[in-house]
């Protein structure tokens, strides 16, 4: 394909070209079509405020071709030619198209996994006809309207342009070599409303379609799933940024945000399921902690990966049923930047198998009842049946009512301690947990729960998926009456056993308040026996984790 292709492919489109430059002419009719190919890639064209982008997949948006342009300056227009593979890009300045186009003269761009070229236009405005009814007109569709409002109202922001000298800022070092490392090539990830676990294949699966992903490291600070990404270039970095937060990687939940690190390189010394360097798989997969995966600090203060969030570990294939690494994972769907809808869309399909059965083992057989089990799994799933083994009494079996719940609860209580004792969970082996026939001992070790008034999200999209948290010391107290006082609620836990490090009402509700524990083990043990406690005659407190501290 050829330079005057795609000036006729603008024509037919409808597309006013203004003032256009002399145009290209094809080589030589011997000249073979490798040669031609390559001449052709080497030259970029004369300056120009258009941008000619080539090779573009044919599922691309024009929010996606926006995104290219954006860390350079403002753009003004946009234009995909469906089912031709190209597209133009309007800078709103041709300082702003210079920088971009070499930038990646000398750094290919990709689009959805594919390599893209970016080149000058002959045009040098792009300006639509509506009298050609097949004209791709996308700056006046809702669609393109919203995408290059939101571009602007970002470069507005965050003042993206790059003007004078923008070229020689971002043109990449060593005649097109990597930049390993630099402001704002680390990026800061937070995962907000994390009902399915999210791992580091994953996480590698979706941002790898905005550039090379060269180092990831996982963990966990302030009571939730983080995630620093580290791209060879800021063009990279901000791309992925502009299109993925607030993005949610599974339907209504697991939100990305996403801001910089103040990291310039991650050093990553284990590839494993925390940490990854793409540049160096010979690396050990030894099970470093987060000092010694990361040079820069990040600090240990609010449990830098802690198991909770990473005990699925390598045997994450076995459970999901899918392969990692992106191989066996559903297609990631486009995404359309808007402003009015930022996170509508998943990125991905949940790989989650149908297991609802958990088996739990290392339990303190003196403390632990079916109760107690069905209050604290209670916090991740509605609990369907618990089962205490009658020859193993230290292990269960508990059913919960959707396979995800099985998955949170294990995500979040695997090396949980209760009752002074370590409790592993994992998937079983068993579909569902049987009640015992008449006549078979059992000693009320087994409990039916399916009809219990307690279960948490038994209503269809109920909030409390949006408050579920890792075990903290800090317990969320809700349902609490006017009458009650926090001298009555601080009673009822001393009555209990438990000793109240600090108390606060919420100040805009007061039937709600946060009471600190001195530790996780024993805000563990007063949610298990405070949670349902009764407070006045049609009042029972409703007890959770906080990620809050007071």
């Amino acid at each position: 394909m050829v330079k005057r292709g795609s000036d006729e492919l603008l024509s037919q489109s409808g597309v006013t070209v203004m003032a256009p430059a002399a145009p290209h002419h094809a080589d030589n009719n011997n000249q073979d079509s490798a040669a031609k190919k390559v001449k052709l890639e080497q030259n970029v064209g004369k300056p120009s405020r258009v941008i000619h982008i080539r090779n573009i997949p044919n599922e691309t948006t024009e929010a996606e071709i926006i995104q290219l342009g954006l860390p350079f300056g403002r753009v003004t227009n946009v234009l995909v030619l469906k089912g031709k593979n190209q597209a133009f890009l309007e800078m709103a300045e041709e300082i702003s198209a210079v920088a971009m186009v070499a930038y990646f003269g000398g750094c290919v761009a990709q689009l959805r996994g594919r390599a893209v070229y970016v080149q000058f236009s002959n045009h040098k405005e792009l300006k639509t006809d509506q009298t050609h009814s097949n004209a791709v007109i996308f700056l006046q569709s809702a669609s393109a309207q919203a995408a290059l409002q939101a571009a602007q109202a970002i470069s507005n922001s965050a003042g993206a342009a790059l003007v004078a000298g923008a070229g020689a800022a971002l043109q990449p070092a060593n005649g097109g070599t990597e930049i390993q490392g630099g402001p704002n090539t680390v990026l800061r990830v937070i995962i907000e409303h994390m009902l399915y676990p999210i791992v580091l294949d994953v996480l590698y699966s979706i941002f790898q379609r905005y550039g090379k992903v060269l180092k990831i490291v996982t963990f966990t600070k302030n009571n939730s799933f983080q995630a620093l990404i580290q791209y060879p270039d800021t063009v990279s970095a901000q791309t992925a940024k502009t299109a993925l937060d607030g993005q949610n990687i599974y339907n209504g939940c697991c939100t990305l945000r996403i801001d910089y690190s103040k990291m310039t390189c991650l050093n990553v010394k284990y590839n494993n399921d925390k940490s990854r360097d793409y540049t160096n798989p010979t690396l050990p997969s030894g099970d470093g902690d987060a000092h010694q995966l990361l040079t820069n600090g990040i600090s240990a203060g609010g449990g830098v990966l802690a198991p909770q969030f990473l005990g699925l570990g390598s045997g994450l294939a076995s459970p999901y049923g899918v392969g990692v690494g992106g191989v066996g994972l559903p297609a990631f769907g486009a995404l359309t930047l808007t402003p009015a809808s930022p996170a509508l869309r998943a990125l991905a399909a949940p790989p989650l198998p149908l297991a609802t059965v958990l088996l739990v083992s290392n339990l303190n057989e003196e403390m632990v009842t079916p109760d107690a089990l069905f209050t604290l799994f209670g916090v991740y799933g509605d609990v369907q049946r618990v089962k205490i083994l009658y020859n193993k009494k230290d292990s269960a079996l508990i059913q919960m009512a959707e396979p995800h719940q099985a998955h949170l609860a294990m995500t979040h209580m695997d090396k949980l301690r209760v009752f002074g004792k370590a409790m592993r969970v994992m998937l079983s082996k068993h579909q569902t947990v049987q009640l015992p026939k008449e006549g078979q001992p059992d000693a009320g070790l087994t409990r039916d729960y399916s009809q219990s008034p307690l279960h948490r999200f038994k209503k269809p999209g109920s909030k409390n998926y949006q408050n579920i948290y890792p075990p903290s010391a800090t317990l969320h107290l809700s349902n609490i009456p006017a009458t009650v006082s926090e001298d009555d609620i601080k009673e009822a836990f001393t009555k209990r056993g438990f000793t109240i490090k600090a108390f606060k009402f919420f100040p805009k509700d007061r039937k709600m308040a946060l009471v600190q524990l001195p530790s996780i083990d024993d805000a563990v043990a007063a949610l298990i026996k405070m949670h349902n406690y009764q407070l006045s005659e049609s009042n029972h407190l409703r007890v959770s984790f906080s990620k809050s501290s007071i």
